[in-house]
C-alpha cells in the first residue's frame, strides 16, 4: 500500500505556483512504479465551488493551477485499480501554517491584538487534522476506490469559526468582522458530502468547539 500526500501548499503562493507541474510529473512517475493499493491526495477545489455541497459526482472546474494539476493527477490515479482519491476540505488544528485563517486569528488573539477577518458569512467544511488523519487511514485499509471527501459534511460559518477563537481567548471584541472584503467570485457555501467516507466506517473524534479549544490551547504553549 502507498499513500502519497506530498504537494507544494505554501499559503499565499501555492494557488499558480509553478512548482504544481513538478507535483505533477512526480507523482505521476510515482504512480506508474506501484503496485498494490495506492491512495492519493487531491483538494476540493478541483469542484465547481460554486455548486454548495459537493458530492464525488459533482463536476470539476478547476480554477488555479494548483487545481488543474491535481485534477490532472485524479484522472490517472481513477484509470487504476485499488486505487482512492482523497479530496481534502478545509483542514485545522495543532502545527497549522500561521498564515492561515484559523492559527492566523488565534495567534492575534494570544498577543492581544485585532483579527480583521471578512464578513464572515461564507460557509466552510472545517475538519480537525487528527480526524482527516484517521479518515486517510480508514479509506486506506478499506476498499472503497474512485474520488473520496474527506470533510465533516458540516459548514459553520467564518463568523462562527472565529468568533468561537474570540471567546476561547476572552477576547471576543478582538475579532473585526468585515474589515476585510470577501475575495472576488468567493463561493459562499463549500461543503462536503462525506457518505462515501463515511461508509468505511470513518466517524469524526472533534466537534468545531473542542477542535478550536485543542487548537488554541497548543498555540498558547508555543514560545
Amino acid at each position: 500500500m502507498a499513500i502519497s500526500l506530498a504537494w507544494y501548499a505554501v499559503p499565499g503562493k501555492y494557488l499558480s505556483a509553478p512548482e504544481n507541474r513538478d507535483c505533477l510529473d512526480q507523482s505521476r512517475r510515482l504512480l506508474s512504479r506501484l503496485n498494490g493499493r495506492a491512495v492519493f491526495a487531491g483538494t476540493c477545489f478541483e469542484y465547481d465551488t460554486q455548486a454548495g455541497k459537493l458530492r464525488e459526482d459533482s463536476p470539476t472546474k478547476p480554477a488555479t493551477l494548483y487545481a488543474e494539476c491535481k485534477d490532472a493527477l485524479r484522472r490517472d490515479v481513477e484509470k487504476r485499480a485499488d486505487s482512492a482519491w482523497i479530496r481534502f476540505f478545509y483542514l485545522y488544528g495543532p502545527g497549522e501554517d500561521e498564515r492561515r485563517l484559523v492559527p492566523s486569528v488565534i495567534r492575534a488573539v494570544l498577543r492581544g491584538e485585532e483579527a480583521k477577518v471578512s464578513p464572515g458569512e461564507q460557509r466552510r467544511d472545517f475538519l480537525h487534522v487528527e480526524d482527516v488523519a484517521s479518515a486517510v487511514v480508514s479509506v486506506a485499509e478499506g476498499r472503497v476506490e474512485g474520488c473520496v471527501n474527506i470533510g465533516s459534511g458540516e459548514a459553520p460559518t467564518v463568523r462562527e469559526i472565529v468568533t468561537t477563537i474570540g471567546e476561547l481567548g476572552g477576547r471576543p471584541d478582538l475579532i473585526r468582522l468585515g474589515a476585510v472584503p470577501y475575495y472576488e467570485g468567493e463561493p459562499m457555501l463549500i461543503v462536503a458530502d462525506n457518505a462515501k467516507l463515511r461508509s468505511t466506517g470513518w466517524k469524526p473524534r472533534w466537534g468545531l468547539r473542542d477542535g478550536l479549544r485543542n487548537a488554541f490551547e497548543w498555540w498558547r504553549t508555543r514560545p
